[in-house]
C-alpha cells in the first residue's frame, strides 16, 4: 500500500492476493466457500462455531452466564474456527454464514435447523430465546437495544479502523491514526459519561448490552487491545474501567474468555462445563 500522499486510485480496481500478510487468508473480495469441508456437530442442540476474539467472546459469554442461571438447555458445542487458515471459508461454514464471519451459531433443536450469524443477532436470539439477560419491553427493552447495536455500528471502527492502522498495518501513517483515534475516544467517553450515573450500561440490570460492549471496550480499557492503553490514556476512563472490571470478574464471564482460544489456559473446544477443570488461571 503506498503513502496516501503518493497513490493515486486507477479508474477500475483490481485486487492484489497478498502472500506474506497475516490478512491474506482471511480478506478478500468475493464471497462463497473455497474449499469443501463438513462442519463437526456435538451432542447438544446449540452449535458453536467461532474464534477467542471479541466478536466470539460475547456470544460464549452468555451462553456461560446462562448456564449460570441454571438454564440447562443453554448447553452448548463450540468448535474452534481459524480464520488464520481460512477456516470460514469452508463449505459448511459459508451455509451457517454466507458473510463468512465468525461467530456462527446453529440450533438443532427447531426443524429444520436455524441458522444465526452476525454476534450481535446471536445474542439477541439466545436472550430471546431463553427470556434472560433482555428487558421484556417498553423503554428498558429499547435502551438495551440501542447499547447493543452501538456496539455493533462502533466496534468496527475500534478494530478495523484504530486497530488496523495503529497495530497491524505495514507502515504507519499519521493520518488515519488521527482519524480513528480521534473517533475510539469519542466513544470511551460516550460510554464514559453513561456509566458515571449508572451501575451497567442500561441502569441496574446486566444485560447482553454489557456483555457485547465489554468484549471490545471493557476488554480495551483493562487489557489494552492493540497494547494501545497508554496511548489512548484508557485509564483516565474511570467510570468505564469500574464497569469493565465488574464485568471482568463476573465467573460466566471468566470462562466465556476461555472458549476457542487455543492457549494454556484456554479451550480450544468446549463441549461440557467440566472442560474447565484444571485449566490455567488466565
Amino acid at each position: 500500500m503506498a503513502d496516501s500522499t503518493t497513490y493515486t486510485p486507477p479508474n477500475v480496481w483490481h485486487w492484489q492476493q497478498e502472500t506474506e500478510s497475516r490478512f491474506s487468508k482471511i480478506n478478500r473480495p468475493v464471497a462463497g466457500a473455497t474449499h469443501e469441508k463438513v462442519l463437526p456437530v456435538g451432542k447438544h442442540p446449540l452449535q458453536l462455531y467461532s474464534l477467542a476474539t471479541p466478536n466470539g467472546v460475547k456470544v460464549t459469554m452468555l451462553l456461560e452466564e446462562l448456564l449460570a442461571l441454571g438454564i440447562t438447555h443453554a448447553e452448548y458445542d463450540a468448535w474452534l474456527i481459524n480464520i488464520g487458515d481460512g477456516d470460514q471459508f469452508g463449505s459448511g461454514f459459508v451455509e451457517i454464514n454466507p458473510n463468512s464471519k465468525i461467530p456462527a451459531l446453529a440450533d438443532h433443536s427447531t426443524s429444520p435447523t436455524t441458522r444465526v450469524f452476525e454476534s450481535g443477532a446471536i445474542m439477541l436470539y439466545l436472550a430471546e430465546k431463553f427470556g434472560a439477560f433482555i428487558p421484556s419491553g417498553g423503554s428498558e427493552r429499547a435502551e438495551c437495544l440501542s447499547w447493543l447495536f452501538w456496539q455493533m455500528g462502533s466496534a468496527p471502527y475500534l478494530g478495523g479502523g484504530f486497530g488496523h492502522f495503529y497495530a497491524y498495518a505495514p507502515e504507519k501513517w499519521e493520518y488515519p491514526i488521527n482519524r480513528y483515534t480521534m473517533e475510539i475516544k469519542r466513544q470511551l467517553d460516550v460510554l464514559d459519561r453513561n456509566l458515571e450515573s449508572r451501575q451497567f450500561l442500561c441502569g441496574d440490570e446486566y444485560n447482553i448490552a454489557d456483555m457485547a460492549v465489554y468484549s471490545w471496550y471493557g476488554q480495551l480499557a483493562l487489557t489494552g487491545l492493540y497494547e494501545s492503553k497508554e496511548f489512548l490514556q484508557v485509564d483516565s476512563y474511570t467510570h468505564l474501567i469500574r464497569w469493565a472490571t465488574e464485568v471482568h470478574n463476573r465467573p460466566a464471564v471468566k470462562r466465556g474468555r476461555k472458549v476457542n482460544r487455543a492457549s494454556k489456559s484456554g479451550l480450544i473446544e468446549r463441549h461440557d462445563a467440566s472442560d474447565f477443570d484444571g485449566l490455567e488461571s488466565g
